[in-house]
């Protein structure tokens, strides 16, 4: 399908400060084995999508059915990376009982009088389904560092070196913790070009039928592309692990994007090793005896 070597390059290597502009933002070269145009790109990328779809359908009935892993998976990006529309069309397949959908906005009063991470660990997968964080408690150490007056200022420790210090460590462990306890986490960046970004909000203040996407918002935070690209480089740096590895998504070419993301999740959850679970024997003799009574009528 997709060449081992490109998926491997996209994992962050724990330990490797990460540099995002070494990361490819509109396709990944080689991604189907041979260059590609543009059609061709598309219509190889749909052809992996599909293929793994179908195959995330089945991976998920085996982890309900099994209930002893929980799955959770992480969607970061700047503004119009396309985190919706990724979810949406790699998770098309999937049974809507077994997956739970979270979006973490603005944190609420009741939230910042909580630590950090009180909001999602409320969201978190049960074992035996897929739990989608679209943004997370990244955002603490993401918005929170390019704007660290919107840290709540009745913590008794401040914005600092030491205290970001502290966020990353405390993420590390709350992750490792959840990993201990049959989850398994991957976390996507999706990596946006500001070019595409700006062609992106242009196209929604344009497109009568986008104008409902587009925020003044998003505007403000452009503005700050070079400060949350190193927010993102030491996040990425700082709490990428073997069991909760951070991957990095070319987005300008949302169709590759789907695809990879569908390709991550899938060999994942795949190499799990869950198999049908077998009934204990007094299960069994229970369905065997009522296929018979159902058999006489």
């Amino acid at each position: 399908m997709i060449p081992s070597k490109i998926l491997k390059r996209l994992r962050v290597t724990p330990g490797r400060r990460v540099r995002l502009r070494k990361y490819p933002t509109d396709h990944v070269a080689g991604f189907a084995g041979t260059p590609l145009g543009e059609e061709a790109l598309k219509n190889r990328a749909l052809e992996i999508l599909g293929k793994r779809r179908g195959e995330l359908s089945s991976a998920q009935e085996l982890l309900y059915a099994n209930g002893t892993y929980a799955v959770l998976l992480i969607f970061q990006a700047m503004d119009a990376g396309g985190k919706d529309g990724t979810i949406r069309h790699v998770m098309s397949g999937v049974n809507p009982q077994g997956c739970q959908v979270f979006s973490f906005k603005k944190p609420s009063e009741e939230e910042l009088k909580h630590n950090f991470l009180w909001r999602c660990s409320k969201s978190l997968p049960e074992r035996g389904r897929i739990g989608i964080f679209n943004r997370s408690y990244y955002e603490d150490v993401l918005v929170a560092k390019v704007h660290p007056d919107r840290v709540d200022p009745r913590l008794p420790e401040k914005p600092g070196k030491k205290f970001w210090a502290n966020r990353y460590e405390d993420i590390n462990n709350f992750e490792k913790h959840l990993y201990r306890n049959g989850t398994l986490i991957l976390k996507f960046f999706l990596h946006l070009s500001k070019k595409e970004q700006k062609r992106r909000f242009l196209e929604r203040l344009t497109d009568p039928a986008k104008n409902w996407k587009y925020s003044s918002a998003d505007m403000a935070e452009r503005a700050y592309w070079k400060q949350y690209q190193r927010a993102f480089e030491e996040a990425l740096t700082e709490t990428t692990t073997k069991h909760a590895p951070w991957y990095v998504i070319p987005a300008d070419e949302k169709h590759v994007a789907h695809a990879l993301v569908a390709e991550f999740v899938v060999k994942a959850i795949q190499g799990l090793g869950l198999s049908t679970p077998t009934l204990p024997k007094k299960e069994r003799a229970a369905l065997r005896l009522a296929r018979k009574q159902l058999v006489k009528g």
